[in-house]
């Protein structure tokens, strides 16, 4: 017995003292960051390598060779966003149960009916050479960074290391952008639903193409938007309007040649609108070699810079909102020849395997809805990387170099906005859209597997010519009007946020970088408006305050205002839709017995408080709350040009100036690092909030002066 119980001793002390270390490497984790000054000696470079990083953390690399700069970019992503780098590589090859376990398996199951490996490994056999150096050089630069910085919080929490970078690894984290952008088989699957129970008719109620009284298409001009809310219509074809629209993700972009600018440059303005995270999606960079230099936006784990500009050129993209693929019902046999297995490694499990089917031209899925398919995407039959595109882009030299580079993307399909240091900006719709007369509006028959649907020609799709008289925007809606000959997509995303920019663009003959920002800035709700004003009357009899109250609503989803409260209240309540019906909750006199309960103004709270956005950690699900970020305060909704609902906001902010590249700014909604230690972890959060563009110097005397760290890498 004594000496069990010395045993039992030895194993509590033995485990305090595992516990004490545990809890002593995680706070030295939530103090350590990556290294901002010094020199940083014996790294596989020919010259050395200046590092400045700026008074928020953003690094501005100076090389004397691209291989250098590229090796540099790899260290300083590797070091500021090792962690967020990893787990997304690991998300999207469904490996996330080799570390958090069995609770993850199903999500890598899921991820895994994608052929994310076999199409990234014909991706990079089909890079050219300068681009497969450059993926090499910036994979080293991450190697280097895990091997000298002190290793991320969260990975002493968690209790792994991660493996080398490669390469392949940076294509493989560009296609989990890839795969959030397309229009999958489960979004056509309750298209697909509707067609077969109801046809077309039903169809196209559930799924407006898009809402007639507010298409601003840009090929139109800011001449050919719609009649907006003089288009007068009932609150019930108001609220199925708004049911039954896509859902409104995606972005917003415009551009203003020299002849409507104020600064007598051209104008450009992005905000892309994807999930609200810690870490942020996106990394800021300034990079510089002899005949190279572009500063701006990349997403962590890639190479050179995705949205942004170089020294003549700037450009914004959206996604196109466009059919993507083909899918099909499955013949009654399947070719056993092409089922695979996949194994899956589980932390604490024993492994697990699940079947795929694969076959040279099609890949199976199931669908949410349990439905097993079939899928023909130009991204397995003929993989190529956007990469290549964006490389390209950082160099262009003019808006004609960029349509050039465009006309071989292969998608996700984005409009991009172009503009140049002559003065003209330019629209082009760019990326492979199968001409499938089905357009993704429902699953094809099994009868049709073996058909081919070629893509549309770079010349036909939508685009509007370079002029120093331009305006351009979109917001993924409609972008042609009815002279336009092809359809281009089963559903382009409610045209709101598209109307209200042409709106705000037609109120003005010229612009500068402060309109700009504040458009960014405006949280009016043009659908939200019209319901509130069309529920009015039908209420009245039962509630004249908050009759008055909505009739009298600006239509501002902001601050103090309860009144987009009750309106966001309602309206959520009156679209929410069972068994796939929308429910008839509306009559023409609003009766008691139809209508939602009464939302009293008094009990609402300010909007602020009602539509905050909490900015969760990636592993905040595990319980780890002390990662977050600043929660935002409701500002804005789905509607609106500050896109801001649950989980779901502008990314960052942009405008240039340019040409005169040290105006304007890009903000973020946190901050630059990925490591709270860094002071660079939420920094952002209150110029976010208050709408402030931070300014991203990009001379190099503005970067001198703006530089409040210095680093060298050296050979």
């Amino acid at each position: 017995m004594k000496l069990l119980r010395r045993i039992a001793a030895a194993a509590l002390v033995l485990l305090a003292v595992a516990v004490v270390a545990f809890a002593l490497n995680v706070v030295a984790g939530m103090r350590a960051h990556a290294q901002y000054s010094g020199t940083l000696a014996g790294l596989p470079l020919t010259a050395s390598v200046a590092i400045l990083r700026d008074d928020r953390g953003v690094p501005h690399v100076a090389a004397q060779n691209e291989h250098d700069l590229f090796f540099a970019q790899g260290y300083v992503e590797g070091a500021d966003r090792l962690f967020q780098m990893d787990l997304l590589r690991r998300f999207t090859l469904g490996e996330l149960a080799e570390v958090f376990g069995a609770g993850a398996l199903q999500t890598d199951r899921e991820q895994r009916a994608v052929p994310v490996r076999t199409i990234v490994a014909a991706q990079w056999q089909r890079l050219d050479a300068p681009s497969r150096a450059i993926l090499i050089a910036f994979s080293d630069g991450v190697n280097a960074a895990m091997k000298r910085e002190p290793l991320p919080v969260e990975f002493r929490l968690l209790a792994y290391h991660p493996r080398p970078w490669t390469p392949q690894d940076s294509l493989v984290v560009g296609m989990a952008t890839v795969l959030d952008l397309i229009d999958d088989w489960n979004a056509i699957a309750p298209r697909d639903a509707a067609y077969r129970r109801g046809g077309i008719p039903l169809l196209d109620a559930r799924f407006p193409f898009t809402d007639p009284c507010y298409d601003a298409p840009v090929t139109a001009g800011l001449a050919g938007i719609g009649p907006g809310q003089q288009c007068k219509r009932s609150a019930v074809a108001s609220l199925r309007q708004i049911a039954g629209a896509r859902a409104p993700l995606g972005s917003n972009e415009w551009a203003a040649g020299a002849n409507r600018s104020l600064t007598g440059r051209a104008l450009l303005a992005n905000d892309p609108h994807l999930g609200i995270r810690m870490p942020g999606v996106w990394y800021l960079i300034d990079l510089r070699a002899p005949g190279f230099h572009v500063a701006g936006a990349t997403l962590p784990g890639c190479p050179g810079v995705v949205l942004g500009h170089n020294d003549h050129l700037a450009w914004g993209a959206t996604s196109g909102t466009v059919t993507s693929l083909s899918v099909f019902l499955p013949p009654s046999r399947l070719d056993a020849r092409n089922w695979q297995n996949e194994r899956f490694a589980v932390r604490f499990r024993p492994a697990a395997s699940a079947r795929y089917y694969r076959a040279r031209d099609l890949f199976g899925i199931t669908t949410d809805d349990g439905r097993f398919v079939l899928v023909a995407w130009s991204a397995y039959a003929n993989p190529v990387s956007p990469a290549q595109t964006f490389l390209a882009l950082d160099r262009a030299p003019s808006i004609e170099a960029a349509r050039s580079t465009l006309a071989a993307y292969p998608g996700p399909t984005q409009n991009f906005a172009l503009a140049d240091t002559s003065g003209r900006v330019a629209y082009q719709l760019a990326g492979l859209i199968p001409n499938d007369p089905v357009r993704a509006r429902w699953f094809h028959p099994a009868s049709d597997l073996g058909r081919s649907y070629p893509t549309f020609a770079f010349a036909q799709l939508p685009h509007v010519a370079p002029a120093r008289d331009a305006v351009v925007w979109t917001a993924n809606n409609k972008i042609y009007g009815a002279a336009y000959p092809f359809a281009l997509s089963p559903q382009f995303a409610p045209p709101y946020r598209a109307y209200r920019i042409a709106q705000l663009l037609r109120a003005r003959r010229q612009y500068d970088v402060d309109y700009f920002a504040q458009m960014q800035m405006d949280a009016l709700s043009l659908p939200e408006r019209e319901l509130a004003h069309a529920l009015a009357p039908a209420l009245r009899a039962r509630d004249a305050r908050l009759a008055n109250a909505l009739s009298e609503w600006n239509g501002e989803m902001a601050g103090e205002s309860t009144t987009a409260t009750v309106v966001a209240a309602i309206r959520l309540q009156l679209t929410r839709r069972h068994n796939g019906r929308m429910p008839t909750v509306l009559s023409a006199a609003g009766s008691r017995r139809t209508f939602p309960p009464t939302i009293t103004l008094p009990a609402a709270a300010p909007w602020r408080v009602a539509g905050a956005v909490p900015v969760l950690h990636a592993i905040a699900k595990l319980g780890v709350n002390f990662l977050n970020g600043t929660e935002l305060p409701g500002y804005g909704d789905a509607f609106t040009l500050h896109v801001q609902t649950a989980g779901y906001t502008q990314s960052f902010r942009a405008v240039w100036d340019v040409g005169n590249w040290d105006a304007g700014g890009i903000t973020l909604p946190q901050g630059e690092s990925g490591e709270p230690g860094s002071g660079h972890y939420t920094d952002q959060a209150p110029a976010w909030i208050a709408g402030r563009l931070w300014p991203m110097p990009f001379s190099d005397a503005a970067v001198q002066r703006a530089a409040e760290f210095r680093e060298t890498l050296a050979p």
